[in-house]
């Protein structure tokens, strides 16, 4: 019976370092493919263009405190003169731009661009009459009378004022001295006034913010009432949307792999929507055929206002180019995951997928960036909890493999546990306590852990 019973264990010795050695393999090949996953998510992060920073204001703050510093080695005595002048001259400039659009304004478009109670305030205010540009002059023309002029004639002082203020005026009519396309861009994004702001906004609030909240609850009716399909992992469960670069959009995702097919659409979601009585929201299911000939199932689509992008692309009355298509369609991918990741009602609802127009001579492209995306769910859900273990029914089983997982953690290897395992009945001597009621504890339980 003793040797029978150091058979076992040793038996379950080796059993246990198989199983260790295999989850030690299985966790390694894990983490090689998050890696790789991880390169190849960099690389889409680094074709989106980042907000712009502060950069420029610094450079032009030290610029300035350095030719000040100058100055003031060379002739300290007058350098608050100078400061005034200069000032007072870069403000009056941008004031007499100012009354030249008043003008404008005043005579053909005070009825229909200006219905407001304050007109004569809101058109000062367009014109760049009142604020930053008004306060600075009046502050510089009072620190000039303070502190004297630094010509030696106070009229060549004034002419300089005038006539430098005249110049700024005419050049900034004719274009010289207008902003640049940086400028120009960097006003547009920091106010929302791009193309890809109303777009993607269009896009999330006539369209995923009503249809994502319901997504779960079609996916769930269209498995019960298709058996056969099965291969519903946790990324399937979320709607792909394809954003390509090039906004070139086919209406058959077939006909762009042929790896991809066609299953069937996904039950209609009916909504009363701006008068209209019970309008249809549709998905399409496709199966995306892997290397091994095992079909995956999602469902999935393109972000469809790339198509208004593309369109306006090709009509010389948009004033909308190629390059200015490209820049647009990163910029409205980063605006619609800023927004779907601040909404409650989409988040972990959608996958959003940037295609990269530099693999078009790959046929497969497309089922690989989406099987990419899926097995990323799959292997992150894995990582997090690995297929437990059955558990042995004999005792001295149960000895010999606490035994043997003592024996590989006292020797520095991998323990032969699960990372997790299915939650177990535990019975407790203790004498029954009172329960509370039902609340939400994810956040308290987090903290606590």
């Amino acid at each position: 019976m003793k040797v029978k019973l150091q058979d076992q264990e040793a038996e379950r010795k080796r059993s246990g370092s198989a199983e260790g050695e295999q989850m030690t393999k299985r966790i390694s090949l894990t983490w090689f493919t998050k890696i790789i996953e991880m390169i190849s998510l960099q690389d889409q992060e680094a074709l989106i263009p980042q907000p712009r920073g502060a950069l420029p204001k610094v450079n032009a703050v030290v610029l300035a405190a350095i030719t000040i510093g100058g100055i003031m080695l060379l002739s300290p005595e007058s350098i608050w003169g100078w400061i005034a002048m200069v000032t007072l001259i870069l403000t009056l400039g941008p004031l007499l731009h100012g009354i030249c659009l008043l003008t404008e304004e005043m005579l053909h478009h005070s009825n229909t661009r200006y219905r407001s109670r304050g007109l004569m305030m809101h058109m000062l205010s367009a014109c760049g009459l009142v604020g930053k540009s008004l306060l600075t002059a009046v502050l510089a023309g009072l620190l000039l009378s303070l502190v004297g002029h630094p010509l030696p004639h106070d009229s060549q002082c004034l002419v300089l004022i005038i006539l430098a203020s005249a110049l700024y005026t005419l050049f900034k009519s004719l274009g010289v001295l207008s902003p640049s396309e940086v400028e120009v861009s960097d006003i547009c994004e920091g106010r929302k006034m791009n193309v890809a702001h109303g777009l993607a906004w269009s896009f999330h609030l006539g369209y995923l913010h009503i249809v994502l909240p319901h997504l779960e609850k079609s996916i769930a009716s269209f498995r019960s009432t298709h058996q056969a399909s099965s291969s519903w992992g946790r990324g399937s469960r979320k709607l792909l949307i394809l954003i390509p670069l090039n906004s070139n959009i086919s209406h058959k995702l077939e006909d762009e792999d042929n790896n991809i097919s066609f299953y069937d659409n996904l039950p209609n979601t009916e909504i009363d929507r701006a008068g209209v009585r019970g309008r249809v929201y549709k998905h399409s299911v496709y199966r995306v055929m892997d290397e091994h000939g095992k079909a995956h199932e999602c469902v999935c689509e393109y972000a469809t206002p790339l198509l208004t992008m593309y369109r306006m692309s090709h009509e010389s009355s948009a004033g909308f180019g190629e390059y200015e298509r490209r820049q647009q369609v990163l910029l409205f991918y980063r605006t619609l995951h800023d927004i779907l990741e601040n909404s409650l009602e989409c988040r972990n609802r959608y996958t959003l997928i940037l295609l990269n127009d530099k693999h078009e001579d790959d046929p497969h492209f497309l089922s690989k960036t989406i099987l990419r995306h899926l097995q990323q769910q799959e292997k992150e859900e894995f990582c997090l909890t690995p297929p437990p273990h059955q558990e042995m029914l004999d005792p001295f089983a149960r000895l010999g493999s606490f035994q043997s997982n003592y024996r590989y953690k006292n020797g520095d290897r991998h323990h032969s546990e699960p990372m997790s395992r299915e939650p177990t009945l535990q019975m407790s001597m203790e004498r029954p306590q009172s329960l509370k009621g039902p609340e939400e504890c994810t956040d308290h339980f987090n903290e606590k852990s």
